[in-house]
Parts: C-alpha cells; sequence; structure tokens
C-alpha cells in the first residue's frame, strides 16, 4: 500500500476534539499511530473502546470513521504474512 498523510481526531469524554497529522499505509495503522501521537502529547483524554476516531486522508480526500475496539481487533486478527504480523504486534504496542 502507498504512504497516505492522514489527521486522525476523536473527541474525548470532556467533548474537546484531538487531532493529529500522521503518515501510515492503512487506516487502521493511521489511527493507531495518530492515538499514540496524541496519548504522548499529555493534553488528550482517554480513548474509551468504544471511542469513534476519524481519519482523513489528505490525498485523495476520503474519511473513515472506526472504533477503538475495531483497531484492537484487527490487531488481533488473522495475517497473511510475516510482514503484516510485525506491524499489527507494533501498532498494538502503540495502542497500550
Amino acid at each position: 500500500m502507498a504512504l497516505r498523510t492522514c489527521t486522525v481526531t476523536f473527541t474525548g469524554p470532556s467533548g474537546v476534539r484531538h487531532s493529529v497529522d500522521v503518515t501510515a499505509e492503512s487506516v487502521y495503522e493511521a489511527a493507531a499511530l495518530g492515538l499514540s501521537a496524541l496519548k504522548k502529547d499529555g493534553w488528550v483524554d482517554v480513548v474509551a473502546p468504544g471511542s469513534e476516531i476519524e481519519i482523513r486522508v489528505k490525498e485523495p480526500a476520503i474519511c473513515h470513521r472506526i472504533t477503538m475496539q475495531q483497531i484492537i481487533r484487527w490487531c488481533d486478527g488473522v495475517t497473511v504474512n510475516p510482514d503484516e504480523t510485525l506491524r499489527k504486534r507494533r501498532l498494538k504496542q502503540l495502542l497500550a
């Protein structure tokens, strides 16, 4: 897959909307990288399993919405090759 620049956004329990730009190969990778970057920031609310995460791809302009629970299920899902196994393991560690 090609790398794409995306804006990852979620609204925390306090109602504050948080966003960050990342470069990723997939929707799930963008979400995990974005949430990891926001978590490191320290200004961000906790992301609950049901929290909706919005991923806006800049080019071509596309918007995806998934939940934290879906990201975790994807990371735990079946992989088709060793590279994907390593990628999913790394993304799951970012979310921990």
